[in-house]
């Protein structure tokens, strides 16, 4: 367990304190002028082979200023949606077009629906006359053909039309970069559309339009969430003086893992952005930072030789400091969510510079989807499963039994460097009680344990799962599907795409030779059980 080295820098509303010895990384950053040089769009910092992406990927830097144009616009588009009797807004989005605004969304109780999912129960769940007659639904896709988010537009549009909505088009707000095929179809249909800037990419992109469209349209206070990030950028501009994202940076770069919780901030679910953020930007060319999202300052698998433990919130005066006695923070980050947000970009772009790793580019994403095209154009592959135990059916394994093919990923993990990761494409609301799995699994092994729901983790996690380091153990998840819904205008349904989508990664991952258990549970609920049950039978 680290000494507290009791280092704290703290500017614009933020404080990092941390009891990592982090300083030859602090220097490196400092001597090299970084900070400055990150404020004034440097896109040299990362190395030639990255310096023409960063080149069109540095304008997160100062969002802030534009995205200030928004504010009056979607004012008046509120109003205009409150008369038509609108007070619930839907987003259709994924990676970076929903993180962002479903930690916004969750921190001031707006109640938006992310739908980042291709689970037709999550879907259907939203497309109840009820509520669709009280719902916009905010479209965000930065290229406009994200396969997901299309399938969704889809749906809504068939359901509006079914309970007689008139001029459904009006019940759609749509979110692109410039260019795209979303823009001519909202052109087309006379739907209101905002352009987001095309040299912010998307996990980058929290106060842009794609982070502020939908929470505005809430009802969320984003002018104070853009003024909490101009105080923190002002703060920190020239390089002199308190950064507490070169901190936080050199504490990203520091280990091969970050775990992160949140410690009574009240900001929540920053871990599942973040994870986003530092995985797809760092994860690549063999090597970066693996993050894991804990449940909780107390949860299963917070430390170890190889990882740093982050909380957000929690005591700045001296650490060990948290809310929880049993797992000491090793950096503890205070402030408000605007300046939350931008620190961490800050500080992933910073931990880039220090790895040598082009935190920009994202090489490994497009494989699965490729994969799943491809399945859905010449059908699922054929595979039989190696066992059945009761409402699980085992793939991948030797084990006749869900313990044994359990206790095969523990020990498949037990080697240097490596990590688990649980991919579970299921609901993530009603089949929410499987994600209990992820402490079960960490409580009962030294490696990390990360855990994923399908498909949004392809947008995230995925990357680093293809391009970090090829040390990952899988274990899938998939179920059988109770009710499905028809994808208008194409051939597959919800069902279908889910399901390609699964044996699209299963191919990525099994093209790397690396472990990949699948169990898939043929009634969910009593495969849920069944799963939890086994694992707790596990020494």
């Amino acid at each position: 367990m680290s000494e507290p080295m009791g280092k704290m820098e703290a500017a614009g509303g933020l404080a990092v304190t941390t009891g990592v010895d982090v300083n030859a990384g602090v220097e490196r950053l400092k001597a090299g002028d970084v900070p400055a040089k990150v404020a004034a769009k440097d896109p040299t910092l990362w190395g030639p082979d990255a310096e023409e992406e960063a080149a069109i990927r540095l304008g997160w830097v100062d969002t802030f200023v534009a995205s200030k144009e928004l504010l009056a616009p979607l004012a008046k588009l509120r109003a205009e949606l409150h008369e038509q009797g609108v007070d619930h807004i839907a987003l259709a989005g994924m990676g970076g077009s929903s993180l962002a605004p479903e930690v916004i969304s969750r921190t001031l109780d707006l109640g938006i629906s992310i739908l980042d999912t291709t689970d037709p129960g999550q879907i259907i769940a939203e497309l109840g006359e009820a509520s669709l007659r009280r719902t916009a639904v905010v479209v965000s896709s930065k290229s406009g053909s994200t396969v997901e988010t299309d399938s969704q537009r889809r749906a809504f549009e068939a359901a509006f039309k079914g309970v007689g909505v008139e001029d459904y088009a009006k019940r759609f707000v749509f979110v692109t970069d410039p260019g795209s095929a979303l823009e001519s179809l909202a052109k087309e249909q006379g739907s209101p559309v905002f352009l987001a800037d095309a040299t912010v990419g998307g996990r980058y992109s929290a106060l842009t339009a794609f982070g502020i469209v939908p929470t505005a349209l809430a009802g969320a206070d984003v002018a104070e969430l853009i003024d909490q990030a101009e105080t923190f950028a002002n703060a920190v501009a020239g390089g002199e003086g308190d950064d507490p994202a070169v901190v936080l940076g050199a504490v990203i770069a520091a280990k091969p893992t970050i775990t992160i919780a949140d410690d009574g901030s009240g900001i929540v679910g920053l871990g599942d952005w973040a994870e986003q953020l530092i995985a797809e930007s760092l994860g690549k060319d063999g090597k970066g930072t693996l993050p894991v999202v804990l449940e909780g300052p107390a949860a299963a698998g917070a430390r170890g030789a190889d990882r740093v433990y982050a909380t957000v919130g929690g005591s700045s005066t001296g650490l060990p400091g948290s809310g929880s006695q049993l797992a000491m923070p090793d950096v503890v980050v205070n402030g408000p969510l605007g300046a939350q947000f931008l620190a961490w970009e800050l500080a992933t772009a910073y931990a880039g510079h220090l790895i040598g790793i082009d935190p920009f580019n994202q090489p490994n994403v497009t494989e699965s989807k490729e994969n799943t095209n491809r399945i859905l154009a010449d059908g699922l592959p054929e595979e039989r499963p190696h066992a059945v135990d009761g409402a699980v059916e085992i793939y991948g394994s030797h084990a006749e039994t869900v313990a044994g093919a359990l206790g095969e990923v523990l020990t498949n993990a037990d080697s240097e460097g490596a990590y688990i990761a649980v991919l579970a494409y299921l609901d993530r609301f009603d089949d929410a009680e499987i994600a209990r799995l992820r402490a079960e699994l960490a409580d009962r092994t030294g490696a990390p344990v990360t855990w994923g729901w399908g498909p949004r983790f392809l947008h995230s996690t995925g990357q680093f799962h293809k391009g970090g380091r090829q040390t990952g153990v899988f274990l899938q998840l998939t179920g059988e599907v109770g009710e499905d819904l028809v994808i208008p205008g194409r051939d597959y349904t919800f069902a279908g795409l889910q399901a390609a989508q699964a044996a699209g990664d299963r191919q990525a991952l099994q093209s790397r030779e690396r472990p990949t258990v699948r169990l898939h549970l043929t009634d969910r609920k009593r495969g849920v059980n069944q799963i939890l049950h086994a694992v707790r039978e596990l020494s």
